[in-house]
């Protein structure tokens, strides 16, 4: 067995007992085939107020431009499907997206990745690398689809055919030769579900999202009012949306976490419609202390209520 893929296996090893459910690895390269595609969507302004999008086109194509010398992509996946399903619990209350009943991932993910960097660091040698979790221009369902972790799905989701779509991706880039995974087919086959339960029907086509149709853009990202589209088509989502991964029948396979820190607490347990409607600084506060739904602030979250409250 040659270096890489004894460095390879020590890797996915020490991913596994760090609570990574996959690990795979691809090779770092130009990304040929998605630079039209990206170009194409952003003509489209299909990234809706999202600027930030279209910034730093090249480093999204190029990991080399993100880390010197790079030669390995490492994608990871870790599973957030809740024990419970509070948008099942009360189908007639304001849901949030599953992925973020717990602490922001961001955090997790990056506690978990920098583990996983420093031990590489300390078992293979002084390399030059980088972690990133959402927070900078890095195509991480792409990368993770290469590195054989999955495909990306008509609703433009990764899904592993082992737990399906519930799952946050992160990235090592690093300086060091591996040994690479293939990627794997695409198992959607004739299915539509996601295209077709999509309530704002932002999946325009298969593998296409209008992220300015989608109620997670609508909610999180859109900065301002709420278009009036859209009104009698939120179906009570105030923070993000589940519905295309909802319906897609690999998540038929989606297993409950096992991280702690994902776990809901009580306050946002007992949280009923009216208690949405009447939230204050301090239930926020108590509801969502170390959540990603903070990215709204109160101001945001309470303009989705609003608009959601109006079906």
């Amino acid at each position: 067995m040659g270096f890489a893929e004894k460095y390879s296996q020590l890797i996915k090893q020490k991913a596994r007992e760090i609570g990574f459910d996959f690990c795979g690895i691809a090779k770092a390269e130009f990304l040929e085939k998605e630079a039209p595609r990206l170009e194409m969507w952003l003509k489209n302004n299909m990234q809706g107020e999202m600027s930030y999008m279209a910034n730093h086109f090249d480093k999204r194509l190029n990991p080399k431009l993100l880390v010197e010398g790079a030669k390995s992509v490492i994608s990871v996946l870790l599973n957030y499907f809740p024990k419970q399903d509070l948008a099942q619990t009360n189908p007639d209350n304001f849901k949030i997206s599953k992925y973020a009943y717990g602490e922001d991932y961001h955090f997790v993910m990056k506690r978990k990745m920098n583990e996983l960097l420093n031990f590489i660091r300390e078992n293979i040698g002084e390399i030059n690398g980088r972690a990133f979790v959402d927070s900078a221009p890095v195509m991480d369902k792409v990368w993770a689809e290469r590195s054989g972790l999955g495909w990306i799905g008509k609703h433009t989701n990764l899904i592993n055919r082992k737990i399906g779509s519930f799952f946050f991706i992160g990235e090592i880039i690093i300086d060091l030769e591996l040994a690479y995974d293939a990627p794997t087919g695409d198992y959607c086959g004739t299915c539509r579900r996601c295209l077709e339960a999509c309530p704002t029907e932002a999946i325009v086509s298969p593998y296409v999202v209008d992220g300015s149709k989608c109620i997670s853009y609508l909610t999180i990202e859109l900065k301002n009012e709420i278009p009036q589209e859209f009104q009698g088509k939120m179906e009570n989502w105030i923070f993000g949306c589940d519905v295309c991964q909802d319906v897609c029948p690999w998540n038929r396979f989606a297993k409950p976490h096992q991280t702690p820190e994902f776990e809901p607490n009580e306050h946002l347990k007992n949280m009923q419609k009216k208690d949405w409607l009447e939230i204050t600084e301090e239930v926020f506060a108590k509801v969502f202390p170390k959540s990603a739904v903070k990215r709204t602030k109160i101001k945001g979250l309470q303009r989705n209520i609003q608009f959601a409250s109006l079906e």
